[in-house]
C-alpha cells in the first residue's frame, strides 16, 4: 500500500453530526474539516480523507479537480457507491470500508423483522391503536426458509443469527463457494424461500436485480427484506406484487429515494414495513467507528497493511 508521508500526515474529515472523537491522534496528524461545500477545495492538501458523512455524494463530485489526492481514502459504513470508484481504481488511492461495525447489528434488525412479520406485529399495534381486541394466528419462524443474497459479512451474520431461530438458510454469493451457492441457484432457492433477504453490494450486476420476474418466482407465503441499498430492488415492481398477493409481505430498510416523498406509494403499500435505514444505527456505533479509523491509523502510520481494503473496480472488500 502506500506509505505515510515523513512527518505529521494531514487527515481530512468530511465532518457529519456527531464529530468522530479523534483525541488518540492527538500529535500524530494535522486534522483538519471541511463540509460538502469545502471539499474540492481542500482535497488537495489531505493525505487521509475520512469520510464521515458517509452518506452524501461530495467526495464523487470532488475527486475529478486538480492538484494531488489523498493517499488513503476510509469511509465509516460498509457501503462505497457514495465513492469515486472509478477515479479510485486508477489512482494509487487505498480504500477502507468499517467492516466489522455493522455486520451484527444489521443480522440483528433482520432477525426483528422476520419475528415481527411472522407474529404479525404491526397490525397488532396498529389493532392497540384503533382499540380493537383481536386474536388471530401467527406464523411460527422455526422450519421455515430463508435465502440470504449477498454472502459477505453482513450476509454470514444474517445467516448465522437466522439459523439460531433454526430457519434453514441458504446463501447465494457471485461465485458459488463451499457452503454458498451462484447465481444460478438464485431462482431456484428464492422459488422455495419463506423469506427473501437482500444483503448484497450495488454493483452493476446487482442493480435491479430484484424486479417483477423475480418477485413473480418466489411464492405467495414469501416475504422479502431489503437492508443493502435501494437500488437493488425495482420499487414498483414490488408494490405491485404486494397489492397482487403475488408475495405475502415485504420490509424496506433502505429505499431509492430517502425519505420517500410525501405522493410515493410506498407509504401506502398493505403488508410493507418501511423503516429509515435503523439496521445498522446502534447506540454507540460512532464511538466504535471513531475507535476502528484510529486503529486504522496506526497501522498505516507503521506502513503495516491495512485491513478492508476495497477493490474499488468491484465495490466491496475481495474474497466475499
Amino acid at each position: 500500500m502506500t506509505a505515510p508521508p515523513p512527518g505529521r500526515p494531514t487527515l481530512l474529515v468530511l465532518d457529519a453530526e456527531p464529530l468522530p472523537r479523534l483525541g488518540g491522534l492527538t500529535g500524530r496528524a494535522r486534522i483538519e474539516h471541511t463540509d460538502a461545500a469545502g471539499l474540492g477545495a481542500r482535497l488537495p492538501i489531505a493525505d487521509v480523507l475520512l469520510v464521515w458523512d458517509f452518506p452524501t455524494d461530495a467526495v464523487r463530485g470532488a475527486w475529478p479537480g486538480g492538484g494531488p489526492r489523498p493517499r488513503w481514502v476510509h469511509t465509516a459504513s460498509t457501503r462505497v457507491d457514495h465513492l469515486p470508484c472509478a477515479g479510485l481504481a486508477a489512482s494509487r488511492t487505498v480504500l477502507t470500508n468499517a467492516r466489522g461495525i455493522f455486520e451484527q447489528p444489521v443480522a440483528e434488525y433482520v432477525a426483528a423483522l422476520v419475528l415481527a412479520l411472522a407474529k404479525d406485529l404491526p397490525r397488532t399495534r396498529d389493532l392497540q391503536r384503533d382499540r380493537e381486541w383481536r386474536p388471530r394466528e401467527v406464523a411460527r419462524v422455526a422450519g421455515t426458509r430463508a435465502c440470504v443474497v449477498g454472502s459477505g459479512p453482513v450476509g454470514r451474520a444474517i445467516a448465522r443469527t437466522l439459523k439460531a431461530l433454526e430457519v434453514t438458510v441458504s446463501v447465494v454469493g457471485r461465485v458459488p463457494l463451499t457452503g454458498i451457492h451462484g447465481p444460478d441457484d438464485l431462482d431456484r432457492l428464492i422459488a422455495r424461500a419463506d423469506w427473501v433477504i437482500a444483503a448484497a453490494p450495488l454493483t452493476d450486476r446487482t442493480r435491479g436485480m430484484f424486479d417483477a420476474r423475480r418477485f413473480g418466482v418466489m411464492q405467495p407465503s414469501a416475504r422479502f427484506v431489503n437492508v443493502s441499498h435501494g437500488a437493488l430492488v425495482d420499487e414498483e415492481a414490488l408494490a405491485a406484487a404486494l397489492s397482487k398477493r403475488w408475495i405475502a409481505g415485504a420490509a424496506l430498510d433502505v429505499l431509492r429515494q430517502e425519505p420517500p416523498g410525501p405522493e410515493s406509494p410506498l407509504w401506502r403499500v398493505q403488508d410493507l414495513l418501511l423503516s429509515p435505514r435503523m439496521s445498522g444505527s446502534t447506540v454507540g456505533r460512532y464511538d466504535e467507528l471513531g475507535r476502528q479509523f484510529v486503529e486504522l491509523f496506526t497501522r498505516w502510520e507503521a506502513g503495516r497493511p491495512l485491513p478492508n481494503v476495497v477493490d474499488p473496480r468491484r465495490g466491496y472488500v475481495p474474497g466475499y
